[in-house]
């Protein structure tokens, strides 16, 4: 009977909603960063910034690996498309084994009966608060002689899609040596774009309807040696060398009826483009133990490449061969990157003192051609930040308290823009019940634009329509606060929050009047703000207690604006939906997505999130994993776009990739471990910056 009304009450709560708007090497400091907020109860601990997930021997035994046991949590989900684990609440997510920021096969390659913990934090350390907006560690046991390897792959049977990766480490004494590679490979020559444009100019109403057939994939290729080094309880010395390989490409045809006034007229284009790169990347860390209290940590990653990018488009007349437009743009990005930190920790009886410093430079120059001609310059976009925070209890309140400063300086030929941040963090957590919590966090923090908004560049989108950047945009300041209920049982294991965010001199993309090309530019801007609040209830329900049936489920109830710098106000309201049904039985599971699809502000343009109807199946035989699945079951993969009526150009734009439509898969692993590699409780994290490509 309690199981019934538990069910019940789940569902009548999820219609309502709907209804209602359309990584043992355990350490011990880093236990110790917060203070218990909750009792252990249901394989979970609730810390004001974190929870901790053990696993029972069922769970151990059905997994394969820890990437599996990382599916079970409340709020991951694996992502059958890209065959990674994902947030069901969307973001960053960082992954780390001990500390030490991980990549998908580094996951793999860790047996379930080797992980002592899981700490799930949805509040980020500050260390890490910058980069992702949650953080996964995995703590494991170590051995000091072991190895591992494992390969695994996945295609589609009717078109182009293919995952697939291999990995090896072997670890002896305190020594360890690891070696993966991965590629994703898609190769689809059935995407369906319509286009539309509405407008005035000029005295008159100008409206271009296109329909366009792409041929478009990518492949992204990952190559990762690495060398580690560790002698317990004194210092640890980390080498990683790796290499990232990507191109794409699109090649498209169609037609258009391109109308002035009530006179129309058959056009015909071609949108061809495409760009590559190659990433050497060489990351270096060190940690060195000071007395019993004390870390130093240092960590230097840097990277020098090149990056191609080419768009060819063209419309003309049918009939006539009258030439619309012609654009044709390549661009040549020589980038260089570094990251250094620098960071001290201190345990205190009263709590954790962690402090630190990090440098980020990215210098571009680039080589032009495009609608205005040719041109020559260099970008340089430097970042600074400094911070500190401690951490500690006191009764049944739990604390961390943050400071820091960020420098934000961003140089072009036309602008340079120098500003510094105090930047301040605040959480704060209070015991209800054993397995229930209070959590209020509040922070604020500047975004540095995007190398694309800040970018030189123009690209001819339509007839009368270009994009271009905008390099006199200025930093965004973001202030967040959030109140959070989190509660769990067998049952139940849940999260309600209440948000809020203010976002001053918000980065807007919007149209305007072009002089320079005589039609409307695409361009960004810096309003004057914007807020968005709402409630977002995360989590999973079992109806039996256990991994037979599990529901995850994210529904957000959203409101947000925009104020625009010539003071239009721009509001929206959306219900952000996600579901997750999976079910495990000895070596069988089985899990299914969905969503129904919504749209949400970004700049002049409302845009809907992609759609989900995907289910697969595994089973698994000793060291060998078999699966299938159809993903976008009876429809295509679809993506739709909307100007705001306050927008000075009407454009609509339904993209459909019809190879994707009920797309079968098969895959297939095997896995085999014997001991394990030597992990490091690393404390730095650091990526550099992404290749620049407009």
């Amino acid at each position: 009977m309690k199981k019934t009304i538990y069910t019940i009450c789940f569902l009548y709560g999820t219609l309502v909603f709907s209804q209602e708007i359309k990584s043992g090497t355990v350490s011990t400091s880093e236990t110790k960063e917060l203070q218990e907020v909750i009792v252990k109860a249901q394989r979970k601990k609730q810390f004001a910034d974190k929870a901790v997930y053990t696993f029972d021997k069922a769970a151990l035994e059905r997994a394969r690996y820890a990437k599996d046991l990382l599916s079970t949590l409340p709020e991951l989900q694996m992502d059958p498309i890209s065959n990674t684990i994902t947030s069901t609440k969307g973001g960053t997510t960082l992954f780390l084994i001990n500390g030490v920021e991980a990549t998908d096969m580094q996951i793999r390659s860790i047996a379930p009966n080797e992980v002592v913990k899981v700490e799930y934090y949805d509040i980020p350390p500050a260390r890490w608060a910058t980069r992702a907006d949650i953080v996964v560690n995995i703590m494991t046991r170590s051995t000091e002689t072991g190895y591992v390897f494992g390969a695994e792959g996945s295609s589609a049977l009717n078109t182009g899609f293919i995952n697939a990766s291999a990995y090896a480490n072997y670890t002896k004494g305190k020594n360890d040596i690891g070696l993966e590679y991965s590629i994703n490979l898609r190769d689809y020559t059935d995407r369906r774009v319509n286009s539309i444009y509405d407008y005035q100019l000029d005295g008159q109403r100008y409206r271009s309807n296109e329909d366009r057939k792409d041929h478009f994939g990518y492949t992204f290729q990952s190559v990762a040696l690495r060398y580690t080094r560790l002698v317990p309880d004194d210092y640890a010395l980390q080498i990683k060398l790796n290499t990232d390989i990507f191109s794409r490409f699109s090649k498209g045809t169609g037609q258009s009826i391109f109308t002035i006034d009530n006179t129309g007229e058959e056009h015909a284009m071609f949108k061809n483009n495409g760009s590559d790169y190659v990433i050497p990347k060489l990351d270096l860390y060190y940690s060195k133990k000071i007395g019993s209290k004390d870390e130093l940590s240092i960590n230097a990653v840097g990277s020098d490449y090149t990056t191609h990018t080419s768009e060819t488009a063209k419309e003309w007349v049918k009939g006539s061969g009258v030439s619309v437009y012609d654009n044709d743009m390549v661009l040549k990005a020589k980038q260089t990157n570094f990251v250094g930190e620098l960071a001290h920790t201190h345990d205190f009886v009263a709590g954790k003192l962690s402090s630190g410093y990090r440098i980020s430079r990215s210098s571009i120059s680039n080589d032009l051609n495009n609608l205005s001609g040719y041109s020559q310059y260099k970008v340089t976009y430097l970042e600074q930040y400094f911070y500190t925070e401690f951490s500690g209890k006191i009764d049944k309140f739990s604390y961390r308290v943050g400071a820091g400063l960020t420098n934000i300086h961003n140089k072009s030929a036309e602008n340079t823009f120098n500003e510094w941040s105090f930047t301040p963090k605040v959480v704060l957590a209070y015991q209800l019940k054993n397995n229930q919590s209070l959590r209020l966090t509040s922070s604020y923090k500047p975004i540095s634009p995007l190398s694309n908004a800040l970018s030189s560049n123009v690209v001819q989108l339509a007839p009368n329509i270009v994009q271009k950047g905008n390099p006199f945009l200025t930093s965004q300041q973001k202030w967040i606060s959030s109140l959070t209920y989190s509660s769990n049982n067998k049952y139940f294991d849940f999260n309600i929050n209440a948000f809020y965010s203010y976002t001053d001199r918000v980065i807007n993309q919007y149209y305007i009047l072009d002089h320079t090309f005589g039609g409307y530019a695409l361009t960004y801007e810096n309003g004057k703000y914007s807020q968005q609040y709402g409630v977002q209830l995360t989590g999973s329900y079992k109806p039996f207690g256990n991994a037979l049936l599990v529901i995850k489920a994210n529904l957000t109830p959203t409101s947000e604006m925009v104020k625009t710098s010539a003071d239009k106000v721009i509001k929206n309201n959306y219900f952000g939906n996600y579901f997750v049904l999976s079910s495990e039985y000895k070596s069988f599971s089985a899990q299914y997505q969905f969503n129904i699809p919504t749209y949400s502000l970004n700049g002049a343009f409302l845009n809907t999130n992609e759609n989900q109807n995907n289910i697969f199946i595994s089973y698994k035989h000793k060291n060998m994993t078999f699966s299938t699945g159809m993903y976008w079951m009876g429809m295509p993969s679809e993506y739709k776009t909307k100007s705001l009526s306050e927008s000075l150009v009407d454009y609509r734009l339904h993209t459909q990739i019809m190879n994707n439509k009920s797309m079968f898969v098969l895959g297939i692993s095997y896995d085999f471990s014997k001991g394990k590699k030597t992990e490091i409780q690393k404390k730095l994290n650091n990526d550099t910056a992404p290749a620049a490509t407009f």
